[in-house]
């Protein structure tokens, strides 16, 4: 089984989750687990980020497993001191353009 597909399902995705992934963003199983998505998802463990919640983030916007670590860590930070760190308030910041967040139309 691609490695990828693997990890996925061991973050605790089911086979539907993993295919709508792949479908929106295969690139994904181009990237490297454990030097590109392992790293993120343990930052996003670090805010307090359970599994379950991770596996909504990414299926809901799997390109975060893309963006770099340097755009995660800074959104994170932000909401984090915001108070307003969530789910839902990552997946809108992480789509959000630099200017948008920057402008913190995206953050508030």
């Amino acid at each position: 089984m691609e490695p990828t597909v693997q990890w996925f399902k061991d973050l605790g995705m089911d086979d539907s989750q993993v295919k709508n992934v792949i479908v929106q963003t295969p690139q994904l199983l181009g990237y490297s687990v454990e030097n590109n998505m392992k790293p993120k998802v343990q930052l996003l463990r670090g805010y307090g980020f359970a599994d379950t919640q991770i596996v909504g983030v990414i299926v809901r916007f799997p390109v975060l497993l893309g963006l770099s670590s340097q755009r995660l860590a800074s959104r994170l930070w932000v909401l984090d001191s915001q108070g307003t760190l969530t789910e839902a308030a990552l997946c809108r910041v992480m789509k959000a353009t630099d200017l948008q967040f920057a402008e913190g139309s995206a953050a508030s």
